[in-house]
């Protein structure tokens, strides 16, 4: 029979099933609330169920102290029979897991985005002394607006009869760290491995450690380094690969010291590459930043330096072509209206080279790159008439609008919100402290999924600024 009541709350349809129960979208009538409903079947002695009654309500106590833009809030904790559950946050979108099991490719900007923002729910948790301990992919909730909620906090730890795995951890041993499959004591540095085999499965499309039975894979985490994740996809830049070392070291020490370490050296990543034109190689820019990111306990690929050939070529491509083409349309214009007086001097290349907007350092085109295309351009325009002065006036009707300087929009929010402009999702605050915004009437929207949306209407001048100071309560 469909179970319809869990505690006052009113069952409305099964959102899935899980390695230790059932999750239900439910109804909260107390408040008239949609809520998640995530049930924890107990299979225990009455010595067990008095200890997990002691550790499950602890535990929940400690995961709903963690008001965090990426981290499930958690409204209640009950027990129903031989049922415990947990009441949290209802999120419409997608799990981590359904998402890959789609078979979606993800771009690296998004998977940047995802893995970053769950290595800050994780910085915020360890911060208040909570660890995860079962971080993976169908632990991860990805939303329709694109925030990222990690969901499950404490969970692990509960005893669960014969589910329990090294006597008191119950978890998933292929996301799970080596400290943790051996039974011993973990810290946030359990929950940054895991968070690194997510981001190594989200690159490759394979968990790092996968085949044979539960020992065999226990074995691998112990004691195997998986391929570097650009030798099981050519697509990968080699920046991952120190990322994914770094943070699957199999010493706790090595990995990174805090998920926000990670969080930063992920959404820098384009800091440290440069992609060239041809291929999907990256190399690494800043020597220091390489050997920041490299870990000797994993051997990624050899970072290949960019030669002085490759270099002059690039610069050749990026600077000279479009250089010569601005000479070629330059010098026609200026000899169609000199076209009577050929004999008058012209710049060299037929531009001011004062006038080119040239990167530091690179040298201005050479007259021999663009002389043969210049004396081309020349003989037809000698054969044309010549072109007719434009009225000073229809010049001015065609000059472009001096643009208007944005308006700048600072945020005070507490704990946390989701910002929305004009209906468009622009980030969470904090960290984000400002937005630039064109002049005008701007519609702004922040949520918090714990409190009533604080919404208001603001006009910007151009130049200006405004700040929005708002603690949800």
């Amino acid at each position: 029979m469909a179970l319809e009541q869990l505690g006052r709350y009113e069952i409305i349809r099964e959102l899935g099933h899980g390695a230790m129960g059932i999750v239900y979208k439910a109804r909260d009538p107390l408040i008239d609330r949609i809520v998640a409903i995530k049930t924890i079947f107990l299979d225990l002695s009455a010595t067990e169920s008095a200890e997990f009654e002691q550790r499950f309500y602890r535990e929940a106590k400690s995961a709903g102290r963690l008001n965090h833009a990426n981290i499930v809030t958690i409204h209640d904790v009950g027990k129903s029979n031989a049922v415990a559950y947990i009441a949290m946050e209802f999120l419409d979108g997608q799990s981590l897991r359904e998402i890959l099991d789609s078979g979606v490719v993800l771009p690296s900007e998004q998977i940047v985005d995802i893995v970053a923002q769950v290595a800050d729910g994780l910085a915020f948790a360890h911060e208040k002394g909570v660890v995860h301990r079962d971080i993976k992919p169908s632990n991860i909730m990805v939303s329709d607006s694109g925030s990222v909620k990690i969901t499950d906090f404490g969970i692990a730890l509960l005893p669960t009869g014969s589910r329990t795995m090294a006597g008191n951890v119950f978890g998933s041993p292929k996301y799970m760290s080596p400290e943790q499959v051996m039974g011993q004591a973990v810290n946030g540095r359990a929950d940054i491995f895991s968070l690194g085999t997510v981001l190594y499965e989200m690159l490759t499309g394979f968990p790092p450690f996968f085949g044979g039975d539960l020992n065999a894979v226990i074995d691998q985490v112990i004691h195997q380094t998986p391929p570097a994740p650009s030798r099981r996809n050519k697509g990968v830049a080699p920046v991952f690969d120190h990322i994914v070392a770094k943070a699957m070291a199999k010493k706790p020490d090595d990995r990174y010291s805090t998920a926000q370490a990670m969080a930063t050296d992920l959404r820098n990543f384009r800091d440290f590459a440069v992609w060239r034109p041809a291929g999907d190689v990256a190399v690494l820019r800043d020597p220091a930043a390489a050997a920041a990111l490299s870990d000797p306990v994993s051997s990624p690929p050899p970072i290949a330096p960019v030669d002085a050939v490759s270099r002059q070529r690039r610069n050749v491509i990026v600077y000279g072509v479009p250089v010569a083409l601005v000479a070629v349309v330059g010098g026609w214009a200026m000899l169609s209206k000199r076209a009577p007086d050929r004999a008058q001097p012209v710049a060299a290349n037929g531009i001011d080279s004062s006038t080119v907007d040239m990167p530091a350092g690179a040298n201005p085109p050479t007259t021999e790159l663009v002389r043969p295309e210049q004396e081309r351009v020349e003989r037809m325009a000698a054969s044309q008439p010549a072109a007719a002065p434009i009225p000073a006036a229809a010049v001015a009707d065609q000059a472009p609008a001096a643009t208007k300087p944005m308006a700048r929009l600072t945020l005070a929010v507490t704990p946390w919100g989701e910002v929305f402009v004009d209906g468009k999702r622009k980030g969470i605050t904090p960290p984000m402290a400002e937005i630039q915004l064109a002049p005008g009437k701007h519609a702004i929207e922040i949520r918090n999924t714990t409190f009533q949306p604080y919404r208001r209407t603001v006009e910007l001048g151009a130049g200006g600024r405004l700040k929005i100071k708002h603690k949800f309560q």
